[in-house]
């Protein structure tokens, strides 16, 4: 029982003091380091806190403590959710990050945190989103139901730069690449200086309730680097959508 309520102080000491490492964490509390260092493996097992990546060692609330919360006191906004988790991925990549929400078959910019670079994408809040030309659309239309996709592949793809997708086609075999990869690339098909990758966050019942996004001047990227900051983008957006209750489905076992 002691190991229990030892581990339980130190989370909530952990909150208090975050970013915080083993040493501070004993001193405050007046444990052996043992009995920390302990606790903080137990509570990095169970997915409550994550290093950050400093050295010395320090840790860091994850957005299960957010989950837990949501449960208890009510439902938590999609803002509150995501904000802390866009910091983290713009500090990690110093690129402009977005998260846009779809409204019918439209996908709205919400929120915006800008990169430290001088040269940067700014796009107003509430500017409407292509939902096939931009990679935050494309995240959104690939997570709908297949009736939610043949709805607007019905319709005319406006063409909006020479490498925009508006071929239904070409565009439902994109987004089939999109679903596997977990995330959607736009190399200038919305705007030939804007270059993205986004992966959608999913609601409790797996439908897209907005997407994450990663955005630049298609100066400052190629293909292999939206690749790596699409892994970047993908990892926020699972954060995100686990902290608004989403669960994935987990595989069966084989053999």
């Amino acid at each position: 029982m002691q190991n229990v309520l030892n581990t339980l102080r130190v989370l909530e000491e952990l909150a208090a003091r975050q970013p915080v490492g083993v040493a501070e964490l004993a001193r405050a509390m007046e444990l052996p380091k043992s009995t920390v260092q302990r606790a903080l493996g137990t509570l990095h097992t169970a997915g409550w806190i994550k290093q950050t990546g400093a050295t010395p060692t320090r840790w860091t609330l994850t957005t299960k403590a957010l989950l837990i919360g949501r449960q208890a006191t009510g439902e938590l906004g999609l803002r509150d959710v995501a904000v802390p988790v866009m910091e983290e991925l713009r500090r990690s990549v110093d690129e402009t990050v977005h998260l846009a929400v779809p409204e019918g078959e439209r996908v709205v910019l919400v929120e915006r945190l800008e990169t430290t670079q001088p040269v940067r994408i700014v796009l107003p809040l509430g500017q409407n989103l292509s939902g096939h030309a931009s990679a935050n659309g494309k995240a959104i239309l690939a997570a709908r139901s297949p009736e939610a996709i043949e709805r607007y592949l019905a319709q005319d793809l406006t063409r909006f730069t020479a490498t925009t997708i508006d071929d239904a086609a070409a565009l439902r075999t994109e987004l089939d690449t999109v679903r596997a990869r977990g995330y959607a690339l736009n190399q200038g098909e919305w705007r030939e200086d804007v270059s993205a990758v986004a992966a959608p966050v999913l609601g409790p019942d797996g439908s897209p309730v907005a997407s994450v996004s990663i955005n630049m001047p298609t100066s400052r990227c190629d293909r292999e680097r939206l690749d790596s900051l699409g892994e970047h983008v993908r990892a926020a957006a699972r954060e995100i959508s686990t902290a608004l209750g989403y669960e994935a489905p987990r595989r069966a076992r084989t053999g």
